[in-house]
């Protein structure tokens, strides 16, 4: 078919024919590619990988990822599948002497949908910060207790188990949520008092879309060394609402403002509620029967209630119990007391972004 046929046949197709012909002469190496993806990627790592026999690869920015299949020549067109849900039809990367390249249109189009989709995940209902709260600290050793280990005693302090497991945690969480804000109430062996710990809080700003969780870390002790375990706790729900409703970016009466701050007391109640189970869940997931739960319980702790988000107080163990203190400071221990963290938080986000 003649240039001019072309031209009074289809004009429409003859732009895109055009457009096919100068995509196909330009192509991108993988190093650029994975560049012109970083600058959509939202500060998320780029990550690519591709099976050489299968002739399969896979580009993935955080929970977005694109596959496709390589051309066996320059100019095969095929699918490229982004999150098993939509599909492209374009212009696929092929091998010109040993290496990958990617045509400009493929590029195109794998950056355009990644951009897509990130913004999408920017716009919808989401965990932005966790705020990791270790008790005590500085002045304040919390509880304390003694242990003999190799005929050896050993002090164990409450400010040091739990600064140890929120570094571990913190670190965790923000390797897993590049794009989510990992703050810590204190990072050292400083004294916070409890004013501060919730004000700092308070203090971080999020939009209207974006959600915090605070998660306090505690050691136990008691009278009775036989008592051990963990527990989680949350506000009570039968208490004085507190003063959550900024009423000074509301345009409702007084009457109408008390009935939305009570309805947001019961919000971050119930979500407070869901996070504590989800952290129970996640040391049974852990520990099983090897370390013995006692539930989840309400009280108006001080940082629970003064924390206007979902808010919860983990109690590792006790130091004031052996087999607990010996758990809190040997190595294994605070990996699974971390990982015990790390999965219920996961779980609860999961669970609370694909719900709201």
């Amino acid at each position: 078919m003649t240039i001019r046929k072309i031209i009074n046949k289809k004009p429409l197709f003859l732009i895109s024919y055009f457009l096919f012909l100068i995509f196909s002469l330009h192509a991108l190496t993988l190093d650029e590619t994975i560049n012109s993806l970083s600058r959509v990627s939202m500060n998320q790592t780029v990550q690519f990988r591709w099976d050489p026999l299968f002739r399969d690869g896979v580009f993935t920015i955080g929970d977005h990822y694109g596959a496709f299949s390589v051309a066996r020549r320059e100019g095969e067109t095929g699918f490229l599948m982004f999150n098993n849900r939509e599909l492209f039809n374009v212009a696929l990367p092929y091998n010109d002497n040993g290496r990958l390249v990617f045509p400009e249109s493929f590029v195109s189009t794998l950056t355009g949908t990644f951009s897509r989709l990130r913004e999408n995940d920017m716009s919808r209902f989401r965990v932005a910060v966790i705020i990791i709260d270790p008790g005590h600290g500085g002045r304040d050793p919390g509880a304390v207790g003694n242990i003999s280990v190799n005929g050896k005693n050993t002090q164990v302090r409450e400010k040091d188990i739990v600064l140890n497991v929120a570094l571990r945690l913190r670190d965790q969480l923000i390797q897993r949520y590049p794009d989510k804000r990992i703050l810590m109430t204190r990072d050292s062996d400083v004294t916070r008092t409890l004013d501060y710990r919730s004000d700092m809080a308070n203090a971080v700003t999020v939009r209207d879309n974006e959600s915090i969780i605070f998660i306090s870390i505690h050691a136990n002790a008691a009278l009775n060394t036989n008592a051990r375990g963990y527990e989680v706790w949350h506000i009570t729900s039968s208490g004085q609402p507190r003063s959550l409703l900024d009423t000074s970016r509301s345009s409702y009466s007084p009457d109408i403002n008390a009935i939305l701050n009570r309805m947001l007391n019961q919000e971050f109640t119930s979500e407070s509620i869901l996070l504590a189970d989800s952290i129970l869940q996640g040391f049974q997931g852990v520990f099983g029967n090897t370390l013995p739960s006692r539930g989840r319980k309400a009280n108006d702790w001080f940082v629970v209630r003064n924390s206007r988000m979902p808010a919860v107080l983990v109690e590792l163990g006790f130091v004031s119990n052996r087999q607990d203190a010996v758990l809190m400071t040997g190595e294994e221990g605070l990996q699974r007391l971390t990982a015990s963290l790390y999965n219920g938080i996961n779980n609860f986000i999961g669970i609370f972004e694909r719900e709201r």
